[in-house]
């Protein structure tokens, strides 16, 4: 049996930092941030008005667009040079986002959502038009509500995509000896990659710990459902200790796929995992059927993923896709080009959903993973890092806490104190090169965090639901001072020019893939069924 290892990123090694790397070869990362967020109607339900016309089309916006539902907003950044540059752009989605929205409409700021209707049906699927394009993507959203509930679609969320540069990895290959240069420095940024997305799994207690910030939740999206959750009044359930119900098993997840075994060691491997799964049928779907007695597609299809897409994982490797390309097809053709984080909950504090300690603590983990030593991810560890996940996010403020590693059970604060404190060099190292402090600043208030846990956002969530009575009293009240905080950023007439050009361009390209749409929808997609 494989020995199973959750120390695997070696606390021991002499400096973390490389003799090959110097701060010039972080010039060439570059970051993008995609925010979810619920718009919301004044007394606090979901909002039923469409998405505002004047930001453009949802189909083909390349930075403002809606994820599961027609309420739930999702604002993507381009990728940029510096930390300031993407929450700027962030920050200029928002003021366009409230400059649209009706009378009285918010984004909510929590993760969780509150005041949801009892019936599924009050949560509108997004829709994108009469292309085949923009209908496959609603009955995709269609079938994944009929598959797990409307509900579960609605938690929100934010992704950090980081890519580094080509420099660094031609460096890194130079300095090796040739016969582990891998190839083509394609293949080896692949190799370095997938092992960055390994160690980020090893990590993930640490960033749920750090970054969680949904302990607690309405009873309306327990509707239905077995919790083990403690009520604080009415109006709110919560675990006393959690740190991100979002990402437990209440939260966000999908027993389906815990079936599947799709692995991160090399690139062949981890396409053929998610091949199988979208070619793979499942009776429980099967049984769902894929037409309605109409006759009218309910889901793609009855296979254990209908696309891609629908893996649901913590950290994903990353290829931009052309029109109607899959993202395996993407990685395959053409390597993996940037990771995206996927386990970050929105901070109900900022906003736009993320401060800037929290960007710049994610790229020290980014590196730290990449420049570690990473063994291959067994299934064995898989399991035991499954458990740790759990731990922290039902439990992870309890005092004493423990997660398991090779060498038995550690304590969580210690453990991540060793990690952070390893990380510290790197993160002076990503100072000298952007000019700033931000970076150490980042990490050494992630140390005051895993030493002190009232210090967590999880923490400070809590303690401030139960002051003002309830979360949705929380998330109302941040709600409100966020709109007022963003509507104070006006942009420059040039600015809002160009967001205006964007989103009449975008309808321009929705019309023309409508007018040029020649097949059947049902013939579109039998090649997918």
């Amino acid at each position: 049996m494989t020995e199973v290892t959750d120390t695997s990123i070696n606390l021991n090694q002499p400096s973390i930092i490389p003799s090959w790397l110097s701060s010039k070869h972080l010039a060439g990362m570059l970051r993008g941030i995609e925010k979810e967020g619920l718009r919301m109607q004044s007394d606090g339900f979901l909002a039923q008005t469409p998405h505002p016309e004047s930001l453009g089309s949802k189909l083909t916006h390349p930075y403002i667009t809606t994820d599961y539902s027609e309420s739930l907003l999702e604002l993507i950044t381009s990728p940029k040079s510096t930390v300031a540059e993407t929450l700027n752009m962030l920050r200029e989605l928002h003021v366009l986002v409230y400059q649209s929205l009706e009378e009285g409409e918010l984004m909510w700021p929590l993760s969780m959502p509150c005041m949801l209707s009892s019936d599924d049906n009050d949560i509108p699927l997004a829709e994108y038009g009469s292309s085949n394009v923009g209908r496959l993507k609603t009955l995709y959203r269609s079938g994944l509500g009929i598959r797990y509930g409307r509900r579960m679609q609605t938690i929100a969320g934010l992704h950090y995509n980081l890519s580094f540069g080509d420099d660094l990895f031609s460096a890194w290959r130079d300095s090796l000896p040739t016969e582990e240069q891998a190839g083509s420095l394609t293949e080896f940024k692949n190799i370095k990659y997938l092992a960055l997305i390994r160690n980020f799994k090893r990590m993930s207690s640490l960033v749920l710990y750090l970054t969680g910030a949904s302990p607690s939740v309405c009873p309306c999206f327990l509707t239905g459902r077995e919790h083990d959750l403690t009520p604080m009044n009415k109006t709110t359930y919560y675990k006393p200790k959690a740190t991100s119900l979002r990402m437990s098993k209440l939260g966000y997840t999908n027993s389906v796929q815990d079936q599947l075994d799709i692995r991160y060691n090399n690139l062949p491997e981890y396409v053929a995992g998610l091949r199988k799964a979208i070619n793979t049928p499942f009776s429980g779907f099967s049984e769902l059927g894929l037409d309605d007695e109409q006759g009218n597609p309910i889901q793609i299809n009855d296979h254990i993923l209908q696309i891609e897409n629908e893996y649901y994982s913590p950290i994903r490797p990353k290829q931009i896709a052309e029109s109607e390309e899959t993202p395996s097809h993407a990685l395959e053709s053409r390597g993996i080009a940037y990771v995206e984080f996927r386990s970050v909950d929105l901070d109900p504090y900022s906003d736009i959903g993320i401060r800037v300690s929290t960007a710049c603590f994610l790229e020290v983990l980014a590196l730290y993973c990449l420049l570690t030593d990473s063994p291959d991810l067994l299934p064995e560890e898989d399991d035991l890092l499954a458990e740790n996940v759990e731990r922290v996010v039902n439990n992870g403020r309890e005092p004493g806490l423990t997660i398991k590693t090779c060498d038995g059970e550690v304590a969580l604060s210690e453990w991540m104190r060793k990690h952070l404190e390893a990380m510290l060099p790197l993160a002076t190292l990503l100072d000298t090169e952007y000019g700033s402090n931000n970076y150490r600043v980042a990490v050494t208030l992630m140390l005051g965090k895993a030493v002190y846990p009232d210090a967590t956002l999880s923490a400070q969530v809590l303690a401030d639901t139960e002051k003002l009575g309830s979360t949705w009293s929380l998330g109302h009240a941040l709600a409100l001072q966020h709109r007022e905080s963003i509507m104070r950023s006006s942009l420059s007439p040039n600015t809002q020019a160009k967001y205006e050009v964007l989103a009449e361009k975008s309808w321009i390209q929705q019309r023309e893939l409508e007018e040029n749409e020649t097949q059947d929808f049902y013939d579109y997609i039998q090649q997918y069924r």
